[in-house]
């Protein structure tokens, strides 16, 4: 017979395990918040919101089965009848003193009216993926089918984030929160939970690259959790966009570089990446799309004073790039360009970030320093090179919202530490960063949905009074905003109390692989 141990655990086990009982029962609220905030998101604007939505929408409803109730087919091979809702800019569009009334009352009346339009994805520009995906959700009522699809979207990047954040090793926990934290105030949030397929490119570039670096540094049921987290995050990277797919295959190679050594088992691992590289240049090659990478958008006429002459134009783009980069954190409007940003908010939320990065260049290794300066070279040579191609300036064309991807990127290798040192705010720094964040993010989040309750001539905190739009929904527009930007507050502290703490996210891996911890070829 089997002896059964009498021995007593010792009063240090029972310290440890009654102290990180409550941190985990906190820390499964995180989804739950990260769900909520996102999703008060998805309410803050109505149909028809984010950029080029008349194309996007129009494209889904006629992704899958032509001839259907909601697409019939145009007079040409190019064009498609649709709810007329969708044919036309809304609106509201580009007059931000005019609520979303307007447009409510458009789609209610024209939800079985139809109207032809050439404006869709319709000869291939876009990949067909991510419409394909979309048009699941299409129902009768067009209000309630665009909300469930936002829903949709906020729940797989949640989702894949939540799976990502239990599966990879624990020290590279801070490289996801702190990357997806510093990146995504206030463009990150609009894009995510809307129903533009950038919100993909978004999530998917973001996701895809740390699940690579945490595929190689896992072994066992964990690395194959990893692997299929990979392949879905470039599946909808390269499945929604084909600069999504040029960012998703940048992604791939940044973490073959930080991770290579010349042994047997990097080579095979290296088959995933290797095969979804080939997947993301198919999608890249056989979207239209590409064409405007290659060749440069349709010339915009300027708003404003333009250098003329090619070597004019260039140097004026070069030196006036970071713009660009700065829209991602408010200081570009959100949706049709539209929606202004306190100052506050670009100021308070591009600051957090560079407060991230300063912590996060406390471990500057060459691999790590060779990463970020090929991503800074591809933020500045990329709208540079399609701007100028195309004879346009910076503030044409180009959108932050298409560099956000590389953004989120460049924020997670900040943050990558080498060897066992953490990342880590003193808790001054992190109550600071903490603060800001969530108090940008509600100012942020008011501003757009004032913008749309009752445009921005009417003014002040309770957006309830004389509203004039809102989802026909029993909640109300005031407390949609408070319940958010709380659930956002509360999703800051809870993780920055998780990466905080003196053992969560400091040990190594067991499963790191050594080529992460070998002096010989350290990734830093």
């Amino acid at each position: 017979m089997g002896s059964i141990s009498t021995t007593a655990p010792d009063s240090a086990s029972i310290r440890q395990s009654t102290r990180r009982r409550p941190r985990l029962s906190v820390l499964l609220l995180a989804p739950v918040l990260a769900v909520i905030a996102l999703t008060a998101w998805s309410l803050a604007s109505p149909v028809g919101a984010s950029p080029d939505d008349d194309f996007h929408l129009t494209s889904i409803w006629c992704a899958n089965v032509i001839g259907a109730a909601t697409c019939q087919p145009g007079n040409t091979a190019g064009s498609r009848v649709v709810p007329k809702a969708f044919v036309g800019n809304p609106c509201f569009v580009r007059q931000p003193e005019t609520s979303a009334q307007c447009e409510a009352t458009v789609v209610a009346a024209n939800s079985s009216v139809v109207a032809q339009t050439d404006r869709g994805n319709f000869v291939g520009g876009y990949p067909p993926l991510y419409y394909a995906t979309m048009s699941v959700f299409v129902g009768p009522d067009i209000a309630t089918s665009v909300v469930v699809m936002r829903v949709v979207n906020v729940l797989l990047f949640v989702g894949l984030t939540t799976a990502l954040f239990v599966f990879m090793p624990r020290r590279r926990r801070p490289v996801l929160v702190w990357g997806w934290l510093a990146s995504t105030v206030p463009l990150g949030l609009f894009i995510i939970a809307s129903n533009n397929p950038s919100s993909w490119a978004v999530t998917g570039v973001g996701t895809s690259w740390i699940a690579l670096l945490a595929w190689f540094e896992s072994s066992g049921r964990r690395k194959i959790a990893l692997g299929a987290i990979f392949a879905i995050a470039v599946l909808m990277a390269a499945g929604s966009r084909s600069d999504g797919a040029i960012y998703a295959g940048l992604g791939i190679a940044v973490v073959l570089g930080l991770t290579f050594q010349p042994a047997r088992k990097f080579f095979l691992d290296a088959i995933l990446p290797a095969v979804l590289a080939v997947v993301c240049l198919a999608f890249f090659v056989t979207a239209g799309q590409s064409l405007s990478a290659v060749n440069g958008f349709g010339h915009e006429a300027a708003t404003g004073g333009v250098p003329t002459g090619t070597s004019g134009l260039l140097i004026d783009n070069i030196l006036n790039v970071p713009s660009l980069w700065a829209g991602v954190f408010g200081s570009w409007e959100l949706g049709w360009l539209d929606t202004a940003m306190p100052a506050i908010v670009a100021f308070g939320s591009l600051a957090c970030f560079v407060a991230v990065g300063v912590v996060g260049f406390r471990s500057l290794g060459r691999r790590k320093a060779i990463a970020l300066a090929v991503v800074v070279l591809l933020l500045w040579v990329i709208p540079v090179y399609v701007l100028t191609k195309s004879g346009d300036a910076v503030g044409n064309q180009v959108q932050p919202r298409y560099l956000l991807p590389l953004i989120v990127l460049f924020a997670g290798l900040l943050v990558m530490q080498g060897g066992a040192r953490p990342f880590r705010f003193t808790r001054g720094q992190l109550i600071l960063v903490v603060a800001t964040l969530s108090v940008v993010q509600a100012i942020a989040l008011h501003t757009n949905m004032r913008r749309y309750v009752t445009g921005l001539d009417q003014q002040g905190f309770n957006l309830n009074t004389n509203a004039e739009w809102w989802w026909n929904i029993a909640i109300s527009p005031m407390a949609v905003m408070i319940i958010g930007s709380v659930a956002y507050a509360g999703l800051l502290a809870i993780l920055a109390r998780h990466l905080s703490g003196k053992r969560a996210d400091v040990e190594p891996s067991r499963e790191s692989l050594p080529v992460l911890s070998a002096p010989a070829t350290p990734i830093s």
